[in-house]
Formats: C-alpha cells, sequence, structure tokens
C-alpha cells in the first residue's frame, strides 16, 4: 500500500483557507429627552417610548423611564430596548445592546456607557436593558444636561445565521489613497496654482481641485482667466484657516481633525464654503455635525444658515427642536432670532406652518368633535 512521505525537491505545496462566520447586523438610535425635568413628573414605573426604529430587519423602540423602571430604582433613569415586532411562540431574536449617554458634542461618555449580554427577545421577554443606567442627581449636575435637554445612544447588534466563507490568502490593507493626496498637498510637489487668503498664500494642484469640485473645474478649465494665469488667486469670502481646512477636505476627503469645541464654529463655515464649491459631501458632514448641536441658542442662526443654503436635512432638524414649546419660548428670546426674522421670512413660515398651523387645525377638529 502506498504511503505519502515527503521528498526534497518536491513542489511547494498548496493551501487555503476558510472562516465560519456568525452573521450579525448593527445599527444605532440616538434618542434626545427634550424637556427633562417635565418628564420627571410620570408617575412612578411609567414611560415613554422612541419612535420605531430598524434595525437587522427587525423593528425597534426604546423605552424611558424617568423615575426608575422598578420601586427599587426610583432615584435612577432607566432605559431599555424593546422589540416591536410581532414573534411566534417560541420564536426569539438574539441581539446585543449598548446605552451610551452623549455629551454636548454627540460624543459617549465613558462612564455612561452600558453594554448588555446577547439576549434573547421573545414573547414573554420582549425589552432589556438598564434599571440603573443613571441617577437623576448625577445627571443633574453634570454638563450633559444642557437647556433641560439630553442624549442618549443605543447600538444594536442582530445576532444572523452562521454561514462559511473562503477566507482570502491575501490581506488587503484598507485603501491609504487619502494620505497619499495630503502628503502630496504638505510637499507641495508639483504644485501650479496659488490662492491669496487673509493675507496668507495656499499652494495646490489644479487637477486635483478640478477632479474634486465642479467649480474648481470650471474656474480652471473653463473659459474663465485662472485656467492660465500665473498670478496668485485672491479669495476674499473665506477665512485663512477655514481654506485650510478647504483643501484639506478635498485632498483627504475627511473633516478638520481639530478640538471639540471648535468643531461647531468650523462647521458653520465649512458649510457656507461647501455650498460655494458645490462639494456635496463636505456640505452633508456639516449638516450632520450641527444636527447634533442644535440649542435654543443655536437653533436660530442654524436655521438661518440652513435656509440660505438649502440644507434640508438641518433645516427639518432645526424645526423638529422648535416643535417643543419650551425650546421654542427660549429660542425666541436669544438674540439670533431677531436676526432670523429679519434675514429669512421664509424660514419663519416654515415655523408657522409646522408648528402654530398644526394646533390650529387640532383645536378646529376638537371643537367640532364636541
Amino acid at each position: 500500500m502506498p504511503t505519502f512521505s515527503p521528498v526534497a525537491g518536491d513542489a511547494p505545496s498548496s493551501g487555503s483557507a476558510s472562516s465560519i462566520v456568525a452573521g450579525a447586523v448593527s445599527g444605532y438610535h440616538s434618542l434626545k429627552i427634550v424637556g427633562y425635568s417635565r418628564t420627571k413628573e410620570l408617575p412612578n414605573g411609567q414611560h415613554i417610548e422612541s419612535r420605531p426604529f430598524r434595525v437587522g430587519g427587525r423593528t425597534w423602540r426604546v423605552r424611558y423611564w424617568p423615575n426608575g423602571w422598578k420601586s427599587n430604582s426610583i432615584d435612577f433613569i432607566s432605559f431599555f430596548l424593546r422589540l416591536g415586532d410581532t414573534l411566534a411562540e417560541g420564536e426569539t431574536v438574539k441581539a446585543q445592546y449598548k446605552f451610551s449617554l452623549l455629551d454636548q458634542h454627540g460624543k459617549p461618555v465613558p462612564a455612561y456607557t452600558k453594554t448588555g449580554r446577547i439576549r434573547d427577545f421573545s414573547v414573554d421577554e420582549q425589552s432589556w436593558g438598564f434599571n440603573k443606567f443613571i441617577t437623576r442627581e448625577a445627571l443633574e449636575k453634570s454638563e450633559h444636561l444642557k437647556d433641560d435637554s439630553f442624549s442618549v445612544k443605543v447600538d444594536v447588534i442582530v445576532m444572523g445565521d452562521f454561514h462559511t466563507q473562503d477566507t482570502p490568502s491575501i490581506v488587503l490593507p484598507p485603501s491609504d489613497m487619502h494620505r497619499h493626496f495630503g502628503d502630496l498637498l504638505s510637499s507641495k510637489v508639483g504644485v501650479d496654482v496659488e490662492f491669496r487668503v487673509g493675507g496668507e498664500t495656499f499652494s495646490a494642484h489644479r487637477s486635483v481641485l478640478a477632479a474634486r469640485s465642479p467649480v474648481f473645474r470650471a474656474q480652471f478649465y473653463g473659459p474663465m482667466k485662472e485656467g492660465t494665469t500665473t498670478e496668485a488667486i485672491c479669495i476674499d469670502d473665506i477665512e485663512a484657516h477655514v481654506f485650510n481646512a478647504l483643501l484639506s477636505f478635498i485632498y483627504t476627503d475627511a473633516f478638520p481633525d481639530i478640538m471639540q469645541e471648535e468643531e461647531y464654529a468650523m462647521a458653520q463655515h465649512l458649510l457656507v464654503a461647501a455650498d460655494k464649491y458645490d462639494l456635496d459631501r463636505l456640505k452633508l458632514i456639516c449638516e450632520d455635525k450641527l444636527s447634533s448641536g442644535i440649542s435654543t441658542s443655536s437653533v436660530a442662526a442654524f436655521l438661518a444658515l440652513a435656509d440660505q443654503h438649502h440644507c434640508h436635512d438641518l433645516k427639518a432638524a432645526c424645526l423638529e427642536f422648535l416643535s417643543s414649546p419650551t425650546n421654542l419660548v427660549a429660542a425666541m428670546e436669544s438674540e439670533g432670532f431677531e436676526f432670523l426674522t429679519k434675514s429669512c421670512p421664509g424660514v419663519m413660515k416654515d415655523l408657522l406652518m409646522s408648528q402654530v398651523v398644526p394646533t390650529l387645525l387640532g383645536k378646529r377638529k376638537s371643537s367640532a368633535s364636541t
């Protein structure tokens, strides 16, 4: 019977690899509690639910207990994740969840980030969460409660079926194109255009700018004189540090890495610049950042910005924030609101249509039914 024995000089052996993968789908939902002090008036043991959201093909809701889930937790705020789908008897959905208190910049607070075990959501156990997520006293003394509002985020991972897949023998690293283009900008190798902004000079590459911005493409390769000029192009409507951040995004496709307290100011300036140079992705990034920083003191400025630069998502987020009477009254007392009424009459019309008109119609329906 023949046997196998390796022989020196044989051809290199071949091999292969595969993986057993536990399928999972992840997603998250952010919930903002507006008018926190009024929610405490809810009787002990009662909760408020968020709007439904979808993760892993399932419908979920967040349950918020301002006075604790049970009698032994009345000094705590409780948060639970509830499965909103109707299940058959014996059917389960395996999922893991993580609740995080968010700071004023929309970042999770590590001290108040809690992760639950993988749980079976079923007919008998439709919700899981944290009975003692944070004490009311701790929240009320923290900087995370601002304008009587705070936010939490729930991350949900829905477990799926197991499956096998081939494992490639060569592991490809993530794309580092952004790093190469960033190095190209900082090294100034091959630069062929200069900008004069706020007393500072910036060098760049016409072809890179044209590839990223339709406005620059028309400016350099259209009939405009900047296409052939060797003189520095003057830009008077953008500050130097903002233009520097704009160039950095064009080359690296990333929002500038700056201090958190400076993000909202930079996002406002970059949104204007992104609109000017038709950089849709940067514009959406700025809208997203500003939407997480809406407050009674900033909502008027953000609304004016959204109206002037056609930012539909940011505008909708501001109007949603002002749907709270408490927020609306506080915002109307801010300095920015007077500017908003004078400079953006269209916004005021939208505000009336979204807030006042539905209220009046509701009163009429109520009167008609009686």
